[in-house]
Formats: C-alpha cells, sequence, structure tokens
C-alpha cells in the first residue's frame, strides 16, 4: 500500500553534508507523519528526525542543529539534510511513514551513510 524508496546516501567525510530523499508511492502523505531512523551494525533503530502531518518536528538530541527534515506534499516527499557529519552518524537511514490513527509503520529499504576520513 504504501512504498518508500530513499536515495542519496554515500561516504562522506566529518563536516561533510549530503542529502537523502524519501519517495513514497501508493498514498498521499498529507496525514501522515513522517521520519527518519538509523540503524549501524549491532545496534537497534533508532530515530533521528521526525515531521508530523501537521509539520511540527523532532530531532534526537545529537542531531540537533545539524540535520534537518522536511517535507514536499506537492511531491509526497521528504528529505534529511545532513549537515556537519561525525563518524557517529554512520547507519543505515530508514525512511518510515505511519498514519496517525493506525499502528502500522512503513519502511523504506534504507540508504547507506559512511562519515569517514
Amino acid at each position: 500500500q504504501v512504498q518508500l524508496v530513499e536515495s542519496g546516501g554515500g561516504l562522506v567525510q566529518p563536516g561533510g553534508s549530503l542529502r537523502l530523499s524519501c519517495a513514497a508511492s501508493g498514498t498521499i502523505l498529507r496525514s501522515y507523519d513522517m521520519g527518519w531512523y538509523r540503524q549501524a551494525p549491532g545496534n537497534e533503530r533508532e530515530p533521528v528526525a521526525i515531521i508530523s502531518s501537521s509539520g511540527r518536528t523532532t530531532y534526537t538530541d545529537s542531531v540537533k542543529g545539524r540535520f534537518t527534515i522536511s517535507k514536499d506534499l506537492a511531491k509526497n516527499t521528504i528529505s534529511l539534510q545532513l549537515n556537519s557529519l561525525k563518524s557517529e552518524d554512520t547507519g543505515v537511514y530508514y525512511c518510515y511513514a505511519k498514519l496517525a490513527w493506525a499502528a502500522a509503520r512503513y519502511w523504506g529499504q534504507g540508504t547507506q551513510v559512511t562519515v569517514s576520513s
């Protein structure tokens, strides 16, 4: 029903920037909470940035001031701008969507972000 496809990951040096995008199909995102999670090897997925259906944003403490989440409803996409990247930002970044009144969460396939000098 909801398909999410991430793009934009890659290898970047510490202090560099990346922009991740998530394109959704199968539904309209206006009524969804959207966000990005990341998972490092051996760790559970952790929320990084969330944007609610009303546009409210929430960031995990470690990325505040460095990452920015945004959405473009006309294109049915969300993006994550990653600035001032650190090695601890390395991981697979997953896009997710959740309709506020439903329990199910939808996940993208993930895109790898590697921060290394």
